[in-house]
């Protein structure tokens, strides 16, 4: 797919709260969480909310990319954590944008941690078949809510809040695209983490006691990493199959940002040097959706994605699925 980035932006709340405030807050021994999580800090909501996220980033993206709002006709939100269950969040952020009504297409993608990848691969389809001009795609999440703080502090204080977006268009010649994507789902790690209630699982009014007891994020993450160090290597070497690339080829690994640990266990796994992958994650901490495209921001502000440069997005999500995409820009 013949597909171009033409701006990307990201945003965080204005407070910035560290481990070591978190250990003071909670009574742990000082070093504790920062030990266990490789986090040291991570920004979280007070006053913002998940919608003001979303479009401080997709403001950014946009002036990013040289465009006004209106110019828009496609907005794909890809949130690990919605709004609300119904309707969509992609909707609000248009009309807080101030798009007029029809005048374009606003809708959700679901697929947890690798949200802002299927929404960029869902935009640059319809792009490439003529239906869309311009599509802004966004990742905005409020990770800092139902963390389980009292059973699992070392898994709460793995995340922080934050919101990335990015403007697509159709690449002239030379110009960017989309050489290889590919996903696959291991369902048998099913319950290995995620928030059981706000669907239809439990219903609030027959079963109170189970939707309270199911409305804190779980994660058991000796499961996690079972499923990942069994699949995880040869699920990128297929992406790499698909694109025709070896490793030496691929200039820069943009990773879910799930943990400094997980990031150094996927460098040995797959065989990347560590200066290849962007690592932001002692600082910002896991932004479930909004890590792979807030990384990509930060390494384009950064000036490590040279014109022609070969990309690789990876990561992991729950259900548990592994995804990435190739991408030359």
């Amino acid at each position: 797919m013949r597909i171009k980035i033409i701006g990307t932006g990201g945003a965080v709340p204005a407070q910035c709260v560290t481990s070591r405030a978190l250990e003071v807050r909670l009574g742990l021994a000082q070093g504790r969480l920062e030990a266990a999580t490789g986090v040291v800090e991570r920004y979280v909501c007070e006053g913002e909310s998940q919608i003001d996220l979303a479009c401080a980033a997709a403001s950014l993206a946009l002036t990013d990319a040289g465009l006004e709002a209106c110019e828009v006709d496609l907005i794909i939100g890809g949130c690990g954590v919605p709004y609300q269950p119904l309707p969509a969040t992609a909707p609000l952020v248009m009309q807080r944008l101030g798009l007029p009504d029809g005048s374009a297409a606003a809708f959700d993608v679901n697929s947890t941690c690798l949200g802002f990848l299927t929404a960029f691969e869902t935009a640059s389809r319809l792009i490439e078949a003529g239906q869309f001009s311009t599509a802004l795609v966004f990742s905005s999440e409020v990770a800092s809510r139902a963390l389980p703080w009292r059973d699992q502090p070392e898994v709460a204080a793995l995340f922080g809040d934050g919101a990335a977006a990015a403007v697509l268009q159709k690449a002239g010649p030379g110009g960017g695209r989309v050489v290889a994507n590919l996903m696959r789902t291991y369902p048998s790690a099913y319950e290995a983490c995620g928030i059981g209630s706000g669907g239809t699982r439990f219903d609030f009014h027959r079963q109170p006691e189970e939707f309270a007891r199911h409305s804190l994020f779980h994660m058991d993450g000796k499961e996690l990493f079972r499923v990942t160090a069994r699949h995880f290597g040869g699920f990128v070497t297929e992406l790499l199959q698909r694109a025709g690339w070896r490793h030496a080829d691929v200039d820069l690994v943009v990773p879910h940002q799930a943990s400094p640990f997980a990031l150094a266990h996927m460098a040995r796994q797959t065989g990347f040097a560590p200066e290849k992958l962007v690592d932001i994650s002692a600082r910002y901490g896991n932004q479930i959706a909004a890590s792979i495209p807030f990384a990509l921001d930060v390494a384009r502000r950064g000036d490590r994605i040279a014109s022609g440069a070969r990309l690789l997005f990876l990561g992991t999500s729950a259900g548990v699925s592994f995804g990435g995409m190739a991408l030359e820009v």
